[in-house]
């Protein structure tokens, strides 16, 4: 496994994060048990950077995976609080449930903007003052925004940028992928660690990973790439990829095969334009918001790259 110092904050991460979405009970829902197992695996590998947020609850998964294990493990949360009791009882609520003096990076969730980053600064303030005393490395934000990453560049408190970029651009809300880069290598030349979200584009670039994977891996700003993962036969396929192992082509063929199906967020607005881009039928509006008929679904990932809201997902 490759590793990369995040920014300025000191820590070598490796060059794969897992992503802890997949496991929980927003998409696969395994038992701690089992979605712990997942986790060890790819420690055991070499991953050494977790990614979760207080709304995956997947911190009992990796408080299982990483009781006893002999290394260090950097984590990563984030949540949507935007006072300081809020920002604070979100912060607690990680360290109590991972077992856990300190949490290496906390970041705001979700930011469009300067504007949604200083209407959130109570938050902000205490994850400063918890920083200072230790209960917190490292803060930032999460963003799926151009400007997002743009303005976060420009402020001095924040030390972490984990921004959503793809080769296709999918899920970016205010540019594509060209933009995003641009913002990337811009917070990365004003000191901040960078790692990556949705470099397959929520499932939606599936058919094409190798090739996703190369692009997100060439980016020099970017430290490190979340990935989600719930299988063991995905840790060992990314993990291989991210150390320029060889893949052989029965475990491609076995990644490949894995059971998938169309994920529609509870966010949709019903704006339609999945079901305009849809060639199978699959996809229509009811009742406000997009539904799919998974006997027509192909899986084809078209309306991936149409929804304007990053709803739909491939799991």
């Amino acid at each position: 496994m490759q590793y990369r110092v995040l920014g300025r904050t000191g820590m070598r991460v490796s060059r794969l994060c897992f992503g802890a979405l997949t496991i929980g009970p927003l998409q696969a829902n395994l038992p701690v048990r089992e979605g712990a197992g997942v986790i060890r695996r790819a420690l055991e590998a070499g991953v050494n950077f977790i990614d979760t947020a207080d709304l995956y609850g997947t911190y009992p998964h990796i408080r299982e995976a990483i009781r006893g294990f002999g290394r260090d493990v950097i984590i990563a949360s984030k949540c949507y609080a935007y006072t300081y009791q809020g920002m604070r009882e979100k912060v607690e609520r990680a360290l109590k449930e991972l077992d856990r003096d300190y949490i290496d990076i906390f970041l705001l969730h979700e930011q469009e903007s300067i504007l949604t980053i200083k209407g959130h600064w109570e938050a902000v303030e205490y994850l400063l003052e918890a920083r200072k005393k230790g209960t917190v490395r490292a803060i930032g934000i999460s963003t799926h925004h151009v400007k997002g990453v743009l303005d976060a560049a420009g402020v001095a408190e924040l030390d972490v940028i984990h921004p959503l970029i793809n080769i296709a651009g999918i899920g970016i809300r205010d540019g594509d992928a060209t933009d995003m880069l641009k913002a990337v290598e811009t917070a990365a030349g004003a000191g901040k660690g960078l790692y990556a979200m949705k470099a397959l584009g929520g499932g939606n670039l599936l058919n094409r990973t190798e090739e996703a994977f190369e692009f997100i891996m060439s980016v020099p700003g970017l430290a490190s790439v979340a990935v989600g993962m719930s299988t063991a036969e995905e840790v060992e396929y990314n993990t291989r990829l991210f150390s320029g192992q060889p893949v052989s082509e029965s475990l491609k063929v076995k990644v490949r095969r894995r059971p998938r199906r169309l994920h529609i967020e509870e966010w949709c607005r019903g704006c339609g334009r999945c079901a305009e881009r849809c060639r199978s039928g699959a996809l229509s509006v009811r009742n406000g918001r997009a539904t799919v008929d998974r006997r027509l679904c192909t899986l084809c990932c078209y309306c991936g790259a149409a929804c304007p809201d990053f709803c739909i997902k491939v799991i």
